[in-house]
């Protein structure tokens, strides 16, 4: 696919826009459908498309083994930061009330922050599950 020009052209249309669908996706999860699970699925797709265009060294030049696995780890350290912050302020795991002044307000920290942490995790797992499979039997493309 690399040398198809159509699908260059297109793709690179189409990928700014796949990820601003997923960073939308992510900062309307709080009041309608969608959330860090759909962002993170989303983006990873808009870098797979790119991976699948352009080839899979472009995308680990893009977004790297090292910074896949330090999403892995960051996103699940992010979620469960914000549960321990909430045990720590005085409420119970993932209490996020006693992040704000305001309740409300605590509630929309915690739960922001919460689905940015499985945003992340869960772009990371598909990229590396994707980063996998595309390497497997190509003894260069493996890191």
């Amino acid at each position: 696919m690399q040398s198809d020009l159509v699908l260059r052209v297109i793709g690179k249309i189409l990928i700014p826009f796949i990820l601003l669908f997923a960073v939308y996706v992510q900062f309307h999860g709080d009041f309608g459908p969608g959330g860090g699970f759909q962002a993170g699925v989303i983006f990873a797709t808009g870098i797979i498309f790119y991976a699948l265009i352009f080839g899979l060294h472009k995308a680990r030049t893009v977004i790297p083994d090292n910074v896949v696995e330090a999403m892995l780890a960051g996103g699940v350290l992010l979620y469960a930061g914000f549960g321990i912050a909430g045990f720590l302020l005085g409420g119970n795991y993932l209490d996020y009330f006693v992040l704000s002044k305001d309740p409300i307000h605590g509630q929309h920290r915690g739960i922001f922050w919460v689905e940015l942490g499985v945003a992340i995790t869960v772009c990371g797992v598909m990229l590396k599950i994707y980063y996998m499979f595309a390497s497997r039997g190509n003894s260069e493309e493996q890191h």
